[in-house]
């Protein structure tokens, strides 16, 4: 095939696409706060949470951040966010559970982050609200998850959520409006490579 006929080829591949892309476009016309789930066993949940968070302040939109589980040590997201205005950032874990090793304690823990979350589920000042591992301690049932999914729902119409952590709940699926399941194709972790600054920490 020569050049020229690729070519052609090609542009009539995009004009259809661009016909379909449009219609789409047309059809989603409803602007609401939107509910995420970043989860899978590959990395990139949390990282992809906090693009989200940057994204949003761009847009001068006030952020919240509850960390869940994590806490034991500082990372780079925590170190940056807490630098830039319009961001309130709570670190509430006490590290990863096979570290705490103290189920009573991750409870308490987990039931503290979720008093910060509620209440930034509750207040529209807060149009991006990042919910990092809360699926791990919905997978623990250190929180019931009735309560956590009904304070979702009645959050304020506009409020964006993100959610992160793998093995989310079938039940915090089923009402979210996106979700993304990250698989693990390799890590570094996998052939002996400790977790490094500026890409694990």
């Amino acid at each position: 095939m020569s050049d020229a006929e690729l070519n052609q080829r090609h542009n009539e591949r995009m004009a259809k696409k661009k016909a379909v892309v449009d219609e789409k476009i047309q059809q989603a016309q409803r602007e609401q706060g939107v509910l995420v789930v970043n989860t899978g066993n590959g990395k990139g949940k949390s990282s992809a949470a906090f693009g989200m968070a940057a994204r949003a302040l761009g847009h001068d939109m006030k952020v919240g951040i509850v960390q869940f589980i994590k806490g034991a040590s500082s990372t780079g997201e925590e170190s940056f966010f807490r630098r830039i205005p319009g961001v309130d950032y709570f670190v509430m874990g006490e590290g990863f559970t096979w570290e705490t090793q103290d189920r009573d304690r991750d409870v308490a823990a987990a039931e503290a982050a979720w008093e910060k979350a509620r209440a930034m589920l509750s207040d529209p000042a807060y149009e991006l609200v990042l919910l990092d591992e809360l699926n791990i301690v919905l997978k623990y049932q250190y929180l019931d998850i009735n309560t956590v999914i009904a304070d979702l729902q009645t959050r304020p119409e506009m409020q964006h959520v993100v959610i992160t952590g793998r093995a989310a709940r079938p039940e915090l699926i089923e009402i979210a409006n996106t979700v993304t399941e990250m698989n693990m194709v390799k890590h570094a972790f996998k052939s002996g490579i400790k977790a490094q600054k500026g890409v694990e920490l």
